[in-house]
């Protein structure tokens, strides 16, 4: 096995003992993306020069045995949602196509000061909109097991970067399902925290009451080492909490005897694609071979998840976006017909299609004469929706569900039909409007070779729970050791 194909823990271990240096090995990084990501296309900068700094300080941290963590001389990379020092942020738009943040986001903060090597900024839905990475002002991220399809969104970058070996591990951001729905689609494992848990400072924001980061990796241990160094109380976030942060590694012992597990019924409806449905039913007895205890529990509002998200998020995200005006940073469409025309033609021109939608769905909902019938009871949909998860978890200690319908879709597929585009998400969405911890591993394939992602949800700050029934399910099956054909993205094949 190639190098940069081992997992993050893997690779800390020889790292710690001095088989290999962080230099060579974000050398090895640095050279796959060379090789792939002109047609992958994960990447939407890729900064080898700062790596390679940042790569030696790690190897001398190391020598010295000063300050080392488990992310220590690791390379990672970041969706373009995070404000980065010096490095362009573009959060997949032309209005911030040239934007240079003058500081790092508190996630960044925290992953250089483990030591972490930041190898670039990944592609994604323009400002986290979609759920494809089509969306992305610049071009689409391809998915490295079918170049054909997409890599799910918005953080396809994220995923498709992970699933192809193009960084060890990197940070995502979720609002309705943003990391666990490209995870499923690319074959790699992606946790949502509870809302709150990782600080959004420096987090370009959609929806400020939904959206959170996460990291992404090919295999469940990494995500709990990454979570319990860039989770934490954030004076700058006043949304994050004042929460214990636990050595979640330490959780992961592969036992889930006697551990309740809820099987939703309304996350197995008519619509399921028979290759998800029959994956996830095979990975439900296995996790009943290993002990845990089925239980069947009842979220009935989950029928309305989607319309309360779509009412919700656009409403902040039509809030949020009015910064983006021409005047104080980003792009500026100047053509002399005053004021109203500079902001006319500079938000005309540097937001895409999907992000105007958004905005004006959000802008509706609010406005005068509509805000009780659309946001105000939306926003009492989504209490029920919380109160569906707590009653649930009142008998169960997780629940299990598909994370997504159906597997990866071909590019271009559901750009001409937004609401069937909406609906990749429909198993995601509750999560984020209840507040909870989710995640997304892969527990199978389908006949034509495409990724299946199993989700597991936790009660609010039981991260631990869902680390421990993913890690337990991960050790038993094999799933987690497949690796894409990324051959077929090589120069010249």
């Amino acid at each position: 096995m190639d190098i940069v194909e081992l997992n993050a823990w893997e690779l800390a271990e020889k790292l710690k003992k001095g088989e290999i240096s962080s230099r060579t090995l974000t050398e090895a990084y640095l050279e796959r993306i060379e090789k792939i990501d002109s047609r992958l296309r994960a990447y939407i900068t890729v900064c080898p020069e700062e790596a390679l700094k940042q790569a030696d300080e790690a190897d001398e941290r190391l020598k010295e045995d000063r300050g080392v963590t488990p992310l220590t001389g690791i390379p990672v990379a970041l969706k373009d949602i995070f404000s980065t020092k010096g490095i362009k942020t573009t959060c997949g738009s032309k209005i911030l196509e040239n934007y240079i943040p003058p500081f790092d986001a508190t996630v960044v903060e925290r992953l250089k000061g483990a030591g972490a090597v930041i190898l670039g900024k990944l592609n994604m839905d323009e400002f986290a909109m979609g759920s494809s990475t089509e969306n992305s002002a610049f071009f689409p991220t391809l998915n490295p097991w079918d170049p054909e399809r997409v890599p799910g969104g918005s953080s396809g970058g994220s995923a498709a970067a992970v699933s192809a070996s193009e960084c060890a591990i990197s940070i995502g951001t979720d609002t309705g399902g943003s990391i666990r729905q490209p995870a499923a689609l690319c074959g790699v494992v992606g946790l949502k925290p509870t809302y709150g848990l990782v600080s959004r400072y420096g987090m370009i924001a959609f929806a400020s009451s939904l959206d959170q980061a996460g990291p992404m990796a090919r295999c469940v241990k990494d995500c709990a080492i990454t979570l319990s160094l860039i989770a934490g109380r954030d004076a700058k976030d006043s949304t994050s909490l004042h929460a214990p942060i636990h050595d979640y590694q330490s959780y992961l012992d592969g036992n889930i005897k006697g551990m309740k597990i809820g099987i939703p019924e309304e996350y197995f409806i008519e619509g399921l694609h028979p290759d998800v449905d029959k994956a996830v039913k095979e990975a439900i007895k296995v996790l009943e071979g290993l002990g845990a205890e089925l239980v069947d529990v009842r979220l009935p509002h989950t029928e309305y998840a989607v319309s309360v998200y779509y009412l919700v998020a656009t409403s902040e995200a039509s809030s949020n976006l009015a910064r983006y005006d021409g005047v104080k940073y980003g792009l500026r469409i100047d053509e002399g017909g005053g004021l109203l025309d500079m902001y006319r033609l500079t938000r005309d021109r540097g937001f895409g299609a999907e992000v105007k939608r958004r905005i004006m769905l959000g802008t509706y909902s609010l406005s005068a004469g509509y805000y009780e019938a659309y946001y105000r009871k939306a926003s009492q949909v989504r209490t029920l929706i919380k109160q569906d998860f707590e009653n649930a978890f009142k008998v169960c200690d997780v629940i299990v569900t598909p994370t997504s319908p159906t597997p990866a879709f071909r590019l271009g597929e559901r750009l001409a039909d937004p609401l069937t585009m909406y609906l990749s998400d429909i198993f995601t969405i509750s999560c984020n409007l209840a507040g909870i911890p989710g995640i997304s591993l892969p527990c199978g394939f389908t006949e034509e070779g495409l990724p299946v992602g199993l989700q597991f949800l936790g009660r609010f700050l039981d991260e631990t729970s869902i680390l421990r029934a993913a890690y337990a399910f991960e050790q038993a099956t094999e799933w987690h050791k497949k690796r894409p054909p990324v051959e077929k993205f090589s120069e010249g094949d």
